[in-house]
C-alpha cells in the first residue's frame, strides 16, 4: 500500500493531535511505502504552509503515481484540500477528533457538509462520529478507530519516595499523608477545572491534595481593536485555537483559602516529572462539562494516566467514554454532578486495598485494549475497505 499523508499537526509541537499524527504516520511507514507532506513549524508558517498545499500536493502525485491513498489529519486540513477529489480518483480520508467537527461557525459548518465528497471519515469516538453522520456522512463513510497510548508510559520506574521529596523541596507540601488527586491539561472551559474547584473541593477533607498539571496562560483583557470584534467572534477565535480560556477563573476561585489550601498549580512540567506525579496521584480527575460548540474528541491523558496507575475518574460525556470503559479502566461519572463526584472520591479512599486493585486491573485492561499499533491496524482496515470499494 502506498499512502500520502498530510498534517499540520506534528512535532516537535507538543500536544495530543501532534502526537496521534506522528504515531500514525511513523508507524504506517514501517509497513507501507509512505509520503509525507507535513508542517513541523520548524522552517515556514503555518499560514504559508496552507498557501502551499495545492502545488505541493500535485507536485507529490505527479511524482508517484503509485499513490493508492490520501490522508488528511483532520477537519481543517480538509478545508484546504476541497478540490482533491475533482483533481484525482485516489480515495481521501479525513480524519475528525472532536473540536474539528462541531466548531460552531456558519461558514466552517457549511463547508463541513461538503466534505461528504471525501471517501472516508475516521473518528476518534462514536460521539465524533455521530456528529459527522448528523452533518451528512453516510454511515458507509465513517469508521471509528480509537486514539492508542504509548506502553513506554506504564514501564517507566518511579521512586515514589524520591518524588515526594522532591515535590516537597519543589513546591513546600508534604504530601506523604494526603490524598493525592491530579488534574492535567490546558486550562480550556470543557476541561471543567474551574467547575470542580469551585463545586467539589470544597466538599473535600482538609487531607485532600488537588494537583493541578498544565500550561498557565492567563486571559489578558482584550486589546482595544480587539473589543471593537463582537465577543462571539473572540470566542470562535479562542476555540480555533483549542478551547475558551479558563484561566482567568480558576485564578480568581484559588483566592478563596478553603480552595487554595487543597491545590496546587505546577504549571507545564518536563515529562519525567509529569509521570513522577501521575505515579503519586491515586485519583486522577477528568471532570469535563458541556460547552456549546466544543467537545472533547477522546481522552488520552486519561489512558496516560491510568498506565501509572491512578484511579480515572471521568465525565460520561462525549468522546471521553471512548477512552475510559466504566469500571475497566476508570469510572464514568455524570457531568457537572458534584454531590455524586465527591460521595465517589471519598467512597474510594474509604478502602485502600480496593483502590490499590482497581489501579493495577485498570492499568492491565489500558495495555490490553489500548495501544498505538491498534489504532495503526484501524486505519490500515480502513485503508483497505477503501481500496477494495474502488477497485470494484
Amino acid at each position: 500500500m502506498e499512502i500520502l499523508f498530510i498534517s499540520h499537526k506534528f512535532p516537535p509541537t507538543i500536544g495530543g493531535m501532534e502526537k496521534q499524527s506522528f504515531e500514525l504516520i511513523s508507524r504506517t511507514s514501517e509497513q507501507h511505502k509512505v509520503h509525507r507532506l507535513i508542517h513541523t513549524g520548524e522552517t515556514e508558517s503555518k499560514l504559508r504552509f496552507f498557501l502551499s498545499l495545492k502545488r505541493r500536493i500535485k507536485k507529490i502525485l505527479r511524482a508517484n503515481p503509485g499513490i493508492e491513498i490520501i490522508h488528511l489529519n483532520d477537519g481543517l486540513m480538509g478545508l484546504f484540500t476541497l478540490w482533491l477529489k475533482r483533481y484525482t480518483p485516489i480515495p481521501v480520508v479525513i480524519t475528525f477528533h472532536g473540536l474539528d467537527l462541531v466548531f460552531p461557525n456558519r461558514i466552517y459548518q457549511w463547508f463541513i457538509k461538503k466534505y461528504t465528497r471525501y471517501d472516508a471519515a475516521i473518528c476518534v469516538s462514536t460521539a465524533t462520529a455521530e456528529q459527522a453522520i448528523q452533518r451528512g456522512f453516510k454511515e458507509s463513510q465513517v469508521f471509528v478507530v480509537p486514539n492508542g497510548v504509548d506502553h513506554e508510559i506504564a514501564r517507566y520506574q518511579s521512586d515514589r519516595a524520591k518524588s515526594i521529596e522532591a515535590f516537597q523541596t519543589k513546591y513546600g507540601i508534604d504530601l506523604r499523608k494526603k490524598k493525592i488527586l491530579t488534574m492535567l491539561g490546558r486550562p480550556v472551559q470543557r476541561k471543567g477545572f474551574s467547575w470542580f474547584l469551585e463545586k467539589v473541593v470544597p466538599l473535600l477533607d482538609e487531607d485532600y491534595q488537588i494537583i493541578m498539571i498544565g500550561p498557565r496562560k492567563p486571559s489578558k483583557p482584550p486589546s482595544l481593536p480587539a473589543r471593537m470584534v463582537p465577543k462571539y467572534i473572540r470566542d470562535q477565535i479562542s476555540l480555533a485555537k483549542g478551547g475558551l480560556n479558563d484561566e482567568a477563573r480558576i485564578i480568581e476561585l484559588l483566592k478563596n483559602p478553603e480552595i487554595k489550601a487543597k491545590v496546587i498549580e505546577t504549571g507545564k512540567v518536563p515529562f519525567n516529572e509529569l509521570l513522577d506525579l501521575l505515579s503519586l496521584a491515586h485519583l486522577f480527575i477528568m471532570p469535563n462539562i458541556k460547552m456549546p460548540g466544543d467537545a472533547e474528541g477522546f481522552g488520552l491523558v486519561a489512558l496516560e494516566a491510568s498506565l501509572r496507575e491512578a484511579v480515572v475518574l471521568a465525565s460520561n460525556l462525549e468522546g471521553i467514554p471512548e477512552a475510559i470503559q466504566d469500571s475497566k479502566n476508570g469510572f464514568l461519572l455524570p457531568s457537572a454532578e458534584p454531590g455524586i463526584w465527591t460521595h465517589k472520591i471519598k467512597s474510594l479512599f474509604k478502602n485502600s486495598q480496593a483502590l490499590k486493585t482497581h489501579s493495577q486491573s485498570f492499568k492491565t485492561f489500558t495495555l490490553n485494549n489500548y495501544s498505538w499499533q491498534k489504532m495503526v491496524d484501524g486505519y490500515l482496515d480502513v485503508f483497505s475497505i477503501l481500496l477494495k470499494r474502488a477497485s470494484n
